[in-house]
């Protein structure tokens, strides 16, 4: 048995028995289970893209992307761009995401220049980056020369709204794409496919030579430099990818939720996809496409079962609170190992 925990890790294991326990308590709560499954499955795909962008940073010797606010920002920008053109279906989804990409791009760049003046700190800078860029994107949506009442408030025609609906736009362009019932679980199969796509383009750049040049830097940086590979240039690269991927997370994140979240709502959307990523078996050093799929299955097929068996028997709503603890606790745990150990 402890050859076996050993070998799946301490917290999957954990959390695998914590998960299939609430499952079996939904099912004796006669909480419909066709309903959880479908919820799982959305949330996966939600999220993936968003925890996925986490594998560049990571690769490349920047450790976990705590600043991904950044590249969520211009995944929002893109989204309201297409949406005051009037925008629809899968045209304002691809625009979202032309708009949002190179914007993105640009900024991980400047942020990548920045983070190699300041290495060993990387995480901790970007987490306090991260709160300075959404804080000031506040005072941005306030003025923003955006004029589509679907963005704008109702009252006095400035400022945009702090939750814009999707419905006339792009709401579950991906959702609805192929999608198909087996029983009574919806399989949302567009969403599904779109983030193997992303996942696969990831793993297929992991394996080409600059792929490689980047991975090795990170991992190893005076074997990379006594090899002529130019850490800096690579950590940059890793930046940027892994800013893109925040970018075109969010777009694909807020069609399958329904709604663009501005202000505040980016501020702690690095912690839920460190965590998940950590969960799955990713290390500060190591990060693969399987840790991104098992650790974002675990934590948020968690939430999803965790959310209406505690209504049921604490008649009150608990999935914040579960959230926080699982993801704050297990990048906690995983940034008291030592260096390159799994979490």
């Amino acid at each position: 048995m402890k050859e076996f925990i050993k070998k799946v890790g301490f917290p999957r294991f954990i959390i695998t028995v914590f998960l299939i326990a609430l499952i079996v308590l939904a099912v004796y709560l006669n909480i419909p289970l066709s309903g959880l499954l479908t919820d799982m499955l959305v949330r996966f795909g939600m999220n993936a893209i968003l925890v996925l962008a986490m594998i560049p940073g990571i690769q490349s010797g920047i450790g976990l992307n705590f600043n991904l606010p950044l590249g969520i920002i211009f995944g929002l920008i893109g989204a309201l761009i297409s949406i005051e053109f009037k925008l629809s279906g899968f045209l304002g989804l691809f625009l979202s995401i032309l708009i949002a990409a190179p914007l993105a791009a640009i900024a991980g760049y400047f942020y990548g220049k920045m983070l190699n003046r300041i290495k060993g700190e990387e995480m901790t800078v970007g987490n306090y980056i991260g709160f300075s860029v959404v804080s000031g994107m506040c005072i941005f949506w306030l003025i923003a020369p955006f004029s589509s009442p679907e963005l704008i408030w109702a009252y006095g025609g400035n400022g945009l709204r702090v939750t814009v609906s999707l419905e006339s736009s792009i709401a579950h362009v991906l959702n609805n794409f192929l999608a198909f019932n087996i029983g009574n679980v919806t399989i949302p199969t567009g969403l599904l496919l779109c983030f193997a796509l992303f996942a696969f383009i990831v793993w297929i750049y992991g394996r080409s030579n600059k792929g490689l040049s980047m991975i090795v830097a990170g991992s190893n940086p005076n074997f990379a430099m006594s090899n002529g590979i130019d850490v800096d240039k690579q950590r940059i690269k890793g930046t940027v990818i892994s800013t893109v991927l925040a970018a075109i997370g969010i777009i694909i994140y807020s069609q399958a939720f329904g709604f663009l979240q501005l202000y505040n709502a980016p501020l702690y959307s690095a912690m839920p996809a460190a965590a998940a990523i950590l969960i799955g078996g990713a290390t500060l050093k190591k990060a693969n496409i399987v840790h991104v799929i098992v650790g974002t299955l675990l934590f948020q097929s968690l939430l999803v079962v965790a959310l209406p068996v505690v209504n049921v028997i604490a008649e009150g709503s608990m999935s914040e609170v579960i959230r926080t603890i699982v993801s704050n606790g297990i990048i906690l745990y995983a940034l008291t190992r030592e260096e390159g150990e799994t979490a």
